[in-house]
């Protein structure tokens, strides 16, 4: 059943999240990324409505064509080309894997080549600026907001393609939630894991590809329209696309990991991941690159020092994190954390048939200063990107104030799940794991 906060969270984000996306790239684009000056042109009478809209610049055939080939090279790379890299990068797990058991008890097979497509991808990219130059380096910049158009028909195009195939041709019925609530259903999905043929998973394919393939590429054309614009780049430019490319590499080397993340095991595919896929996620994530397009910045020598360590840091703990759960789960506890024997508490729970179940949450290495820390490494990098920007505008920070609404959000619904789930022996757990976050303060 879906609750009235649930639904009025619902409508508004469905009515307001595209206009949100469009107002901080207008407020680049026409007012140097200041979010104040619309508003305040709007409400003196300075400018209507039609002024600013008349203004932005339409869907063109180059940007359609642009967004057209890039979609239909990435669908080509993750169905087509099978993984070739886990066969000679040591550490690397891809290829065919397999995912957790779904509710109707299915267990998918992924083809894992995330790695392969974004290595392929970024040298055909470095090829043409270095040799072929069939396009400038800046195309993604100088067709930002049609590029966004293109996006916004692709997201809201396999939404109601997904909603449509829940109902009249889905993967797996068994796998299906139907709330009775049309808008509830449209935005978080009906399907569990819809799918065309044996490879195309829509879940997997729109949270890795095409947004965080294209994320790195749209901060080197940053980079590369900073270069053009005022004849060098800045340190704060080379700092995100650092820190935010070791973030993309991150996922993709660890994407067999993210089949066991809360998108891929408990979330429908819908509107919240078709539409966020397409036009939120490389349109929002990447607005450090493009305030400093527009704002460059010099940091100096100290400054990038601290905010890199700080980046490091964050990365260190979220990806350390993960690994000791990872370590813990693979071998069911006969492992070592910190160089001790890991502890835990051992609990249970009832699956629908009546079946009892056995499991172990874990309470030591970071999992014992808090039951969310990899939540906080990621925090910490995300305040790092924006740090690079400076403090004369708020729009770069507005990715950290996302996120933490979006994790600490998380935290509640996976703990929603987890009381659900195990009862008495989630409250023995908090218990023993008192913070959700940051240790001694939440």
């Amino acid at each position: 059943e879906v609750d009235w906060f649930s639904l009025a969270s619902i409508l508004f984000l469905l009515m307001f999240a595209p206009l949100i996306v469009y107002y901080f790239i207008m407020s680049c684009d026409q007012y140097q990324c200041s979010l104040i000056n619309p508003l305040i042109d709007l409400l003196t009478g300075k400018k209507h409505l039609s002024d600013i809209w008349d203004k932005t610049p339409a869907l063109t055939y180059r940007a359609a064509g642009i967004y057209t080939l890039w979609v239909a090279f990435q669908v080509f790379l993750y169905v087509f080309i099978p993984d070739f890299c886990h066969k000679f990068l040591p550490g690397y797990i891809g290829g065919v894997q397999e995912g957790a058991v779904t509710p109707a008890g299915v267990v998918n097979k992924y083809q894992i080549n995330g790695l392969q497509a974004w290595i392929i991808t970024h040298v055909l990219w470095f090829a043409n600026v270095y040799y072929f130059h069939f396009f400038s380096p800046t195309i993604i910049f100088d067709n930002w907001i049609p590029l966004l158009w293109c996006a916004n028909i692709l997201g809201y195009a396999v939404s109601t393609f997904a909603m449509i195939k829940g109902y009249f041709f889905p993967t797996d019925a068994k796998d299906c939630k139907f709330t009775g609530n049309f808008f509830y259903d449209y935005m978080m999905g009906i399907e569990f894991n819809p799918r065309i043929g044996k490879w195309f998973d829509f879940k997997l394919f729109f949270n890795g590809r095409p947004g965080i393939v294209a994320w790195t590429l749209i901060n080197l054309s940053y980079a590369a329209k900073q270069q053009e614009l005022y004849g060098q780049v800045t340190d704060s430019m080379i700092l995100v696309n650092v820190l935010q490319g070791i973030y993309v590499l991150d996922f993709f080397w660890n994407e067999t990991w993210y089949l066991k993340t809360i998108d891929i095991c408990h979330d429908h595919f819908g509107w919240y991941l078709g539409w966020g896929d397409c036009v939120w996620l490389p349109y929002l994530y990447t607005l450090q690159g493009l305030y400093l397009v527009y704002h460059p910045v010099q940091l100096g020598t100290a400054n990038t020092i601290g905010i890199l360590m700080l980046g490091f840091i964050g990365y260190y703990i979220f990806r350390t994190t993960n690994h000791q759960k990872d370590l813990f789960r693979r071998t069911n506890g006969n492992c070592k954390i910190w160089g001790k024997k890991p502890e835990y508490i051992e609990c249970s729970y009832m699956s629908v048939d009546g079946t009892k179940h056995y499991s172990k949450l874990l309470t030591s290495g970071f999992w014992g200063w808090a039951r969310h820390f990899n939540y906080t490494g990621d925090l910490m990098g995300s305040l790092a990107y924006c740090l690079a920007c400076g403090f004369e505008h708020f729009l770069p920070y507005f990715y950290i104030i996302f996120m933490t609404i979006l994790l600490t959000h998380r935290c509640i619904r996976d703990e929603h799940r987890c009381f659900s789930k195990y009862g008495k022996d989630w409250k023995r757990y908090t218990a023993a794991v008192p913070y959700r976050l940051v240790p001694g303060i939440f």
